[in-house]
């Protein structure tokens, strides 16, 4: 199935696309307990054969020999340690999946093949290949089938392969990837308990659960430990050598990370905050960007912000003018 032809099944059950390609359903009365989210503004790149393990061990920030046992968060970056991706990998039958923004995925294919060589190794575009789903769901409403105990598990189902996410807002969290020939029979299946619900929710509870990404607008803005990449256990830095590894361990190993990304909302005007959009510190100097944004279902919008921590410290941080109003992350960030 091709992405316009999922996109007209979904409209045929009562979605509308923006420009980005991002799904919105009918807001109910009472936000539903249990949700089901289309998430195919992702992509996927297939990365196979016999050298793949030894030639993405040389390309990401992580151990990508791990991604057997589970999936993981892995940066991609250039020779100066700046970010071009941001993956969630993963591996099934045997083929490591690299998951991120579509929009990004024909750059980050032609950039791997000129490093594979003469090494035994196919890297591939496969979004067309797949649907991925997200569902969340309270405890007490519908029950995510297969879900793994511990995050980032993985288990085979009927329906697909469902990947456990971090928890966020007190909603459980998997993923499904679903073979694209199959997408709308699951679709069906999982909307008889899981109500279809807009994707910028799902955007919303990923940022609560402090899940930076890398877009267009921030290619190459950032070295992993300002979206936090370390805290997500992204960064082995015990792997060996990698694209970028000389200003990464530099970085972990002889001074404090000064920068760093933070949840935070944000109250707008007539325009809506967007990702690359730069902060200023209480002296209108710059202070750093947006990273990820989604609106809130109260009024504003939620963000991960990165910022210098110590423009953080002296005073207010703001976007147009307006104060970021800080939360705490759900998880700690390491003191170095």
């Amino acid at each position: 199935m091709s992405s316009v032809a999922w996109q007209q099944f979904l409209v045929s059950q009562g979605a509308q696309f923006n420009e980005r390609a991002e799904a919105s359903f009918a807001a109910p009365d009472i936000p539903a307990p249990a949700q089901l989210f289309d998430l195919s503004s992702l992509g996927l790149i297939a990365v196979s054969g016999a050298d793949a393990l030894t030639f993405l061990q040389g390309q990401f920030t992580n151990d990508i020999k791990q991604v057997s046992q589970s999936a993981q968060f892995t940066g991609y970056c250039t020779a100066k340690g700046r970010l071009l991706a941001l993956f969630y990998a993963f591996s099934m039958n045997d083929v490591i999946y690299l998951q991120c923004p579509r929009t990004l995925i024909p750059d980050l294919v032609k950039r791997l093949r000129m490093f594979v060589l003469r090494s035994k190794v196919v890297v591939e575009d496969v979004s067309e290949q797949f649907v991925i789903l997200g569902l969340a769901s309270t405890e007490s409403a519908a029950s995510i089938q297969h879900l793994p105990l511990h995050p980032h598990e993985i288990s085979p189902t009927a329906l697909g392969t469902v990947i456990r996410l971090t928890d966020s807002h007190g909603k459980q969290r998997a993923q499904l990837i679903v073979p694209a020939e199959q997408a709308e029979q699951a679709w069906k299946t999982l909307s008889a308990s899981f109500g279809p619900a807009s994707s910028s929710l799902w955007e919303a509870l990923d940022i609560q659960a402090g899940i930076p990404q890398v877009y267009p607008a921030t290619k190459e803005q950032f070295v992993p430990q300002m979206i936090n990449l370390d805290a997500l256990n992204g960064i082995n830095f015990k792997k060996g050598c990698y694209t970028g590894q000389e200003i990464v361990a530099r970085t972990h190993y002889l001074g404090k990370v000064k920068r760093r990304t933070l949840l935070a909302q944000v109250v707008a005007g007539d325009q809506a905050p967007q990702a690359g959009d730069v902060l200023h510190d209480a002296h209108q100097q710059e202070a750093g960007q947006l990273v990820r944004v989604a609106p809130a279902t109260d009024q504003g919008y939620w963000v991960l912000a990165e910022c210098r921590l110590e423009a953080k410290e002296a005073g207010a941080i703001t976007w147009q003018g307006q104060p970021l109003l800080f939360k705490e992350l759900p998880y700690a960030l390491p003191e170095k």
